[in-house]
């Protein structure tokens, strides 16, 4: 989504509804159904015909074409601002978080705090919408998805991904962790190691149900992994096996790279260039033979597929299910019925794995869940890669693209999601991203970029990755895993 007009129709829908309702509350939430929903709180459901009033108000004034005015105050003289008192994220963010000027915005004598660049008038807007969401204080606010685009994105429904939201407000509720301020008072003056662990107590709960689920149902022969970059597929798959491990199965993880049918048979994508992440690069037919006879007890010859030469060896590993065996396959179409639609459905179980932080700077702004795994990657590719964050960012677009066209058709497919995302990481991942960003200089497409994620990483307080334990899916990003040599 284009950031900079994202928060200035978010600046005019909260003006709006301030304007119309001055004693409710406006929480920005998470990405949903192809918009993003936002929780108006007041002491009334909120009607159709409310936010109907709420979308004429912001169409008045984005045609009245107001002046957006910016300022920057020191969070001294921040938290001094009448037009805060009732701001308790905002007052928890200028305490607890480390010293910089706030950037705030004025609409016609309206003030607010944003994180990101605003344009300077409201009638940069053009284009949006306003739809309520179910039965209750809900709205999905719904903007162009890129740059020069005069198209709103249709409406998708995301029921089970809205599901896991919900699960992760739940969890943000039990660790008492609402909002960046939150996390940082606790880094200062409490016992962030207690929270580090209740929060992976979490994870490993929810692994346990998943692994239980897929126990308990004696047809399940196959389970996919399937989630877009840097969600911590591999540890998570290796984290899983050891819970079916513990309930007495047997798993085998099928590698999908080892299906690659050579680099002379990779698909074209639509400018010609090679799309090494193509579903039809593999080889679906031997995949999907070897996976039938495996399921029926059979032995097969695996195939080893050499990334140098880009061919496969001559020769594959024998391999064979156990009578309490189960295949375990991680790879980014696990979602697809393409990949294994020799296997019938009651015989297979699939898990869509994202990094869905529910985690806002302050109620007005949100963090997006691509701007986490944007920054895992960073610190990954940095350490075991040697890949710079310049590199990362030049790929980025591109890794984007290809997750829209391979994994998000199908997240809903899924039997099981679980959310890879940790509320205390961006505090661990500061030091090693902020580092790496600062290598990227003026001459760079990306120095603006840099700039921006770390003023966004200027938020957080520091956490010693030490507390965080060596089995963390955070430690697939930041290195010390116990199941990685980095």
């Amino acid at each position: 989504m284009n950031i900079k007009y994202f928060s200035t129709l978010k600046f005019i829908f909260i003006k709006a509804t301030y304007d119309l309702f001055p004693n409710s509350k406006v929480k920005i939430l998470h990405s949903l159904n192809n918009g993003v929903l936002i929780e108006i709180i007041k002491d009334k459901i909120i009607t159709e015909d409310e936010v109907q009033l709420i979308k004429e108000r912001m169409s008045e004034i984005i045609h009245s074409d107001i002046t957006i005015k910016k300022q920057s105050m020191k969070s001294c003289k921040f938290i001094r601002n009448s037009c805060f008192d009732l701001r308790e994220d905002l007052t928890r963010l200028v305490e607890y978080s480390p010293d910089h000027d706030i950037s705030l915005y004025e609409i016609d004598g309206f003030h607010d705090f944003f994180h990101n660049g605003l344009f300077p008038s409201t009638g940069y807007i053009n284009l949006f919408d306003l739809i309520k969401y179910k039965d209750n204080n809900g709205i999905i606010l719904k903007a162009p998805l890129k740059e020069g685009e005069y198209i709103l994105p249709s409406s998708v429904d995301h029921p089970k991904l809205a599901k896991i939201f919900c699960e992760s407000e739940r969890w943000g509720w039990i660790l008492d962790i609402p909002d960046v301020g939150s996390l940082n008072k606790v880094s200062q003056e409490g016992d962030i190691g207690e929270l580090i662990r209740v929060n992976e107590a979490l994870h490993e709960k929810k692994l346990a149900y998943i692994a239980d689920e897929i126990t308990n149902c004696r047809d399940i022969k196959l389970v996919t992994v399937a989630g877009p970059s840097s969600s911590g597929k591999t540890t998570f798959t290796k984290r899983l096996a050891i819970q079916l491990r513990a309930n007495g199965i047997k798993p085998v993880v099928v590698s999908l790279d080892n299906y690659y049918r050579g680099r002379k048979y990779i698909p074209l994508d639509e400018n010609g260039e090679k799309d090494f992440e193509s579903i039809d690069g593999l080889d679906l037919n031997l995949l999907n033979e070897h996976l039938v006879k495996l399921t029926e007890g059979k032995a097969v010859e695996i195939p080893i597929y050499n990334f140098n030469t880009g061919q496969r060896e001559a020769k594959g590993i024998k391999t064979q299910l156990s009578e309490n065996g189960l295949l375990l396959i991680e790879g980014i179409h696990g979602l697809n019925e393409k990949l294994t639609n020799h296997i019938e459905k009651i015989n297979k179980f699939k898990i869509y794995i994202s990094c869905l932080t529910a985690l806002n700077i302050d109620d007005h702004n949100r963090i997006p869940t691509s701007e986490v795994r944007k920054l895992r990657r960073i610190v990954r590719d940095s350490l075991s890669r040697g890949t710079s964050a310049n590199g990362t960012l030049d790929m980025w677009d591109s890794i984007r693209k290809g997750e829209e066209k391979n994994i998000f058709p199908f997240q809903e497919e899924a039997d099981a999601i679980f959310n890879s995302n940790l509320i205390y990481e961006l505090g661990v991942l500061k030091r090693y991203a902020i580092k790496e960003l600062k290598k990227i200089d003026s001459t760079s497409q990306h120095y603006e970029e840099a700039i921006r994620l770390i003023k966004f990483l200027s938020y957080f307080k520091e956490i010693d990755k030490e507390l965080v334990p060596d089995n963390s899916i955070l430690k697939e990003f930041i290195g010390g895993s116990y199941f990685y040599k980095y």
